[in-house]
């Protein structure tokens, strides 16, 4: 599926002789027909299905994905239903909420503030933020939040996450926001600036507040001008709450076992942070606009330096808004809002990549197993899922797992052992189970997630699952 590199007057690349379309075609098929269900396990059978298989078997109503190609989209379809009730199906334009996903388009904008000299990357925040500061305690008495920290979720700020607001509620402002009076707890620093990596859509809050009090202008403003519209995003908006005239373009979301979120979806007002509507098309549009920086190709909106900054790896593999993966080959982020789930994935050096967004809190898996099938179809080496192999572990040591642990008041680990296996109920997720590769690390047999135990004297206190720390509290 490889094709050679050729310069053209393109925003990126393109190949030198396109695959016919019978070529894309019968891969497409091919993919449909042959979704990789689960994780592979050493020493079991490759258990395939359809896609239509796939989207009933995991509850999802919908699911839209685009390809890229050696710098160029070479398909975007999408599948199953935007609205259930509407009978609406989903097209390759409909579109989904991003989530955390919003989080390295969103830093493009700041960092555009450093190409412009408005701001540098390790300038104390609070010289630039005029509506709002970042409360002076002892952490901050010798280490200042920057820029940098915030964007590499190093800032040592609060706030994993945010539920976002029903369509009913009123939405708080940024500044209610940082100071708790939504429906999370203030956004403040309780550990030392640039002392670790914790996720933090609280940071990008901060962000979000510094690049509307620099610029002067709204947050989905400054974000189409500076990003979306230059990256050719012309779908996408940072809007939050979505204007009345798109509501028939965008996916409804829906909770395991196919309930509807309330009022269709929630409303972001951390914009930065959870509040992009896009396509998976956009998303690779972004990829692409950032790749044509870091080529040296000059699109307006980052200078190659500040680009190449942005994809490389800091304090635990993070970019300036990417996660940056497979030894700095591959750059991208996962997304999860309230019915909502998506993931990017982009190769820095070769152009090729996929957007996948779905509209179900159970589209972790779905999202997995495409980006499995795909990888084996084209030939991602970083992006196939290797066989993992199952240690034999005492079953004493399944029941010493058991308990409830606490990621935040608002998401919440239950692990219990039925018939000897070891299950796992997320808040917000479907149930999967955990199979040991040793006796403190796990990972999810549907979807692959790992999960490390952490012990103190003997007793497990803690698990830490995607970056986060869950604590036990039985």
């Amino acid at each position: 599926m490889k094709r050679l590199w050729v310069p053209l007057l393109l925003p990126f690349l393109a190949c030198q002789a396109a695959q016919s379309q019978e070529d894309v075609d019968e891969l497409i098929a091919a993919f449909e027909n042959g979704i990789i269900a689960g994780i592979p396990i050493q020493g079991e059978p490759v258990v395939k299905e359809t896609l239509e298989q796939r989207l009933e078997h995991l509850g999802v109503p919908a699911v839209s994905i685009a390809v890229m190609e050696n710098g160029v989209i070479e398909w975007a379809k999408a599948y199953g239903l935007a609205d259930v009730a509407e009978g609406r199906s989903a097209t390759p334009n409909t579109l989904f909420q991003a989530a955390s996903i919003s989080k390295p388009v969103a830093a493009t904008a700041a960092l555009k503030l450093v190409d412009d000299g408005m701001v540098t990357l390790d300038q104390d925040v609070n010289e630039l933020l005029r509506s709002w500061q970042v409360p002076e305690n002892r952490h901050v008495a010798s280490e200042r939040v920057t820029l940098r920290r915030l964007v590499t979720h190093s800032a040592g700020m609060t706030v994993h996450g945010f539920p976002g607001y029903s369509r009913e509620e009123r939405i708080p402002t940024t500044v209610e926001v940082l100071d708790g009076a939504g429906n999370t707890d203030p956004i403040r620093v309780d550990t030392t600036p640039g002392g670790l990596w914790r996720y933090s859509g609280g940071g990008y809050t901060v962000m979000q507040l510094l690049v509307t009090d620099l610029t002067r202008q709204p947050f989905p403003e400054v974000l189409y001008d500076w990003v979306l519209r230059p990256f050719g995003m012309i779908l996408s908006t940072y809007e939050q709450p979505l204007s009345e005239g798109r509501h028939s373009e965008a996916a409804t979301a829906y909770r395991v076992g196919g309930a509807e979120v309330e009022h269709k979806w929630h409303v972001y007002p951390e914009m930065a942070a959870a509040g992009l509507w896009t396509t998976p098309s956009d998303l690779i549009r972004f990829a692409l606009g950032i790749l044509d920086a870091y080529h040296g190709r000059s699109n307006g909106v980052l200078s190659q330096k500040i680009a190449r900054a942005m994809l490389t790896p800091g304090i635990r593999n993070h970019g300036l808004g990417p996660a940056i993966l497979a030894d700095g080959a591959v750059f991208g982020h996962g997304g999860t809002n309230e019915g909502y789930r998506c993931q990017l994935y982009a190769y820095i050096d070769t152009g090729d990549g996929v957007a996948v967004m779905t509209n179900s809190d159970n589209g972790d898996v779905l999202n997995q197993e495409i980006i499995n099938t795909l990888a084996e179809l084209y030939d991602w080496p970083a992006l196939k899922a290797e066989a993992r192999a199952v240690a034999k572990v005492e079953p004493g040591l399944l029941e010493e797992l058991v308990g409830r642990y606490d990621i935040t008041d608002d998401i919440v680990v239950v692990l219990e052992v039925v018939d000897g296996r070891l299950w796992a109920d997320v808040t917000g997720r479907s149930r999967q189970q955990l199979l040991p590769e040793s006796e403190s690390a796990f990972f999810g047999r549907a979807d692959g997630t790992e999960v490390f135990f952490v012990r103190e004297n003997g007793r497990v206190v803690a698990l830490v699952v995607e970056g986060a720390r869950a604590e036990r509290r039985q």
